[in-house]
């Protein structure tokens, strides 16, 4: 059950980009609160696969596009930390992606987390915008070099801002994890120190592993990376931090 009363309904706040881009581009990231979802998604969960009950996750999505003054009702994908990347408009069927991209106006590039890392991505000129969810898996596959892939611009063109993940003193990995991330770019193991509190485990920075790929590609211009979802409990969902949990939404458009 679910609470519709109008008094439950807080102010919409959410996060911004401090990114010098065209007055067209608009991007955010939500918070928890100002939506009609029940402990132990309250309030603002907009993920409908984490067993909420649907008809709040629907009028929260609905307040998504009407507080927010969205375009359109965004296309919400189904994410399953892997590299692929969906162009908008999409007229297909196959909603598995972790990432969407346009260069139309109007088209609503959006993916959800609760840890994971989102990207989003525009250019100087204000024509190409993208959103990507990079869970450890994708980054680590390539979510970010896909992404990127389906601009137009030089990369040195390309605006990052990283949207609020859970920090580098909260994600707790074991060697595999680095293993993995070594074997595709040796500089990551800079981005891993050993946890103090607990043996034979590390602490990642996925922020510092983010920036190392992208400026690979050339991208430089980032910005954001200084949110910490697992202890900033009063502004967002954490799965490690209570594993049944809501989803925040990260969101990037072009403004006809």
């Amino acid at each position: 059950m679910f609470s519709t009363k109008t008094n439950w309904i807080i102010n919409m706040q959410a996060i911004k980009p401090n990114w010098k881009v065209p007055q067209n581009v608009k991007a955010f990231t939500t918070l928890r609160h100002g939506g009609v979802s029940l402990a132990p998604y309250d309030s603002f969960n907009l993920g409908d696969h984490v067993e909420d009950d649907k008809n709040a996750v629907k009028i929260n999505r609905t307040l998504l596009v009407e507080k927010f003054h969205l375009p359109q009702m965004p296309l919400f994908l189904n994410q399953t930390h892997s590299t692929r990347v969906l162009t908008l408009p999409y007229d297909g069927e196959d909603f598995n992606a972790d990432a969407v991209y346009t260069c139309q106006p109007n088209q609503v590039c959006l993916v959800m987390t609760a840890d994971c890392l989102p990207v989003l991505f525009t250019n100087k000129q204000g024509t190409e915008v993208a959103a990507a969810h990079a869970g450890w898996r994708g980054l680590c596959d390539g979510v970010l070099e896909q992404t990127v892939a389906k601009f137009h611009c030089p990369h040195e063109d390309i605006l990052a801002w990283f949207g609020p993940a859970i920090g580098p003193t909260a994600f707790q990995v074991g060697q595999e994890v680095i293993d993995q991330f070594v074997a595709q770019d040796p500089q990551a193991t800079s981005a891993f120190i050993a946890d103090p509190k607990a043996k034979d485990k590390f602490l990642g920075n996925l922020y510092q592993i983010a920036t190392q790929r992208l400026n690979a590609l050339g991208i430089t211009q980032i910005s954001g990376g200084e949110h910490c979802t697992y202890l900033e409990a009063d502004k967002f969902f954490s799965y490690r931090r209570e594993n049944v949990t809501g989803r925040m939404a990260s969101v990037v458009w072009i403004n006809e």
